[in-house]
């Protein structure tokens, strides 16, 4: 059954790269970005695996910690590394899960019969540190995702909560926020004491709390 937003993401024990990794002790307490890889050694792959390396310190601010998934098996992973380290400039520098029993990709519903009846379709997952799905995306095989979104995403998911505010459209960090409509007025007085520009009565426009 697919995974929905609230749901709890399911526990495992797989091979990886660093080691076995039984996934809710590894997560402890840090948002992850849970992702897939149609195959090793496949192109676009290769370029989302480098990208996801240079960004480890900009998820590492945020507390989140990334894992990659692949059908194959751990030889190959490392063969893929040196191929990764070689043409993107960046050692593999997160666990990348060797799901060859694809036991990993069954529990997450990450294959998909209509695409491929055996490797998996790009899915992301964005998981909090109480275990919650807080974010699915599936990209086709053939288009690379884009993790300036995911960064986005994260960044969207952690302010608002913390605070009573949504991000609106093409929303990154800095940029105003919107008072959710639950908050009445006097309430959002002493919650966002640099006011707010009301456009419709649920339509409130705030600074971004935090900054």
């Amino acid at each position: 059954m697919a995974l929905r937003l609230g749901d709890t993401a399911p526990d495992f024990t797989q091979d990886s790269t660093d080691g076995p990794i039984r996934f809710h002790d590894w997560a402890g307490d840090n948002w992850v970005i849970l992702f897939s890889h149609p195959a090793d050694f496949t192109p676009v792959c290769t370029t989302e695996l480098g990208e996801v390396a240079r960004l480890k310190p900009q998820f590492e601010q945020r507390n989140v910690k990334a894992i990659g998934l692949s059908v194959d098996s751990l030889e190959e992973h490392g063969q893929w590394g040196n191929d990764i380290e070689r043409t993107q400039g960046c050692d593999l520098n997160f666990p990348l899960l060797a799901d060859s029993d694809r036991s990993v990709s069954t529990l997450y519903d990450m294959i998909h019969p209509n695409a491929d009846s055996t490797n998996t379709v790009r899915s992301v997952f964005i998981i909090d540190p109480q275990k919650k799905v807080r974010l699915t995306l599936t990209y086709p095989a053939s288009t690379g995702r884009n993790f300036t979104e995911i960064l986005r995403v994260i960044d969207s998911l952690q302010l608002t909560d913390g605070y009573k505010v949504a991000t609106p459209v093409n929303w990154t960090d800095g940029d105003d926020v919107i008072i959710v409509p639950s908050v009445d007025n006097d309430t959002a007085k002493t919650l966002f004491p640099k006011g707010w520009d009301e456009k419709t009565p649920y339509l409130r426009v705030t600074p971004q709390p935090d900054k």
